[in-house]
């Protein structure tokens, strides 16, 4: 996924010109608008103080993901809003130009960027593929409750009754390249009659 530059002498881009992308930065970092202190907001609910969104930031969160979707989606992965410090956190592979966009769309919020280990568009093959195959693990044994592929781009999460045979059945017949993750689920306990009219004594 990384990309080498070799650069000659003499053939160097032309001044102010910029490669078309590159591995951005890793490791994490924040834009510009996380310097300053950003106290929450709430709503009343029913006499009780519930923390908000600002109105600002969940604009920046929807141009962020409505960009990450279209035009980054080879390192978008997701986001998540920490409404208690005003704050977005966005997971994404490195990449240079999506870095940037970033920055443009944050304004003078606070966005929170961190390195993701797959973007969306992978893990949603992946999500696919076992979804696909629930007939195919019902049959051999192996109860899968859940399946997710996470926001913050480190795999699909599989929820299993079985999880040591899923831990080695799934890899076994994925690759053990597949993005996979696994814990252990209780199975699913439907209400006893979910239907029932209440009672009026």
């Amino acid at each position: 996924m990384l990309g080498a530059v070799l650069v000659i002498g003499g053939c160097a881009d032309p001044a102010g010109e910029r490669p078309a992308d590159g591995p951005g930065l890793t490791g994490g970092w924040s834009t510009a608008g996380c310097e300053f202190l950003r106290l929450p907001e709430h709503m009343a609910v029913a006499g009780v103080a519930m923390p908000v969104t600002p109105a600002k930031l969940e604009a920046a969160m929807d141009r962020i993901d409505r960009a990450g979707r279209a035009e980054f989606a080879t390192s978008y992965a997701g986001l998540e809003v920490d409404q208690e410090n005003a704050r977005a956190i966005v997971h994404r592979v490195p990449s240079a130009a999506f870095d940037d966009y970033i920055r443009r769309a944050a304004e003078d919020t606070c966005i929170v960027v961190r390195d993701a280990a797959h973007p969306a568009t992978d893990l949603a093959v992946w999500h696919d593929r076992v979804l696909a195959d629930l007939d195919f693990w019902t049959h051999s044994g192996v109860r899968i409750v859940s399946v997710g592929a996470r926001h913050d781009g480190a795999g699909v999460e599989i929820g299993t009754q079985d999880l040591d045979r899923a831990r080695t059945e799934l890899p076994a017949r994925y690759g053990p390249e597949a993005p996979l993750l696994f814990i252990q689920e209780a199975p699913v306990r439907p209400l006893a009659n979910p239907t029932a009219t209440p009672r009026v004594d």
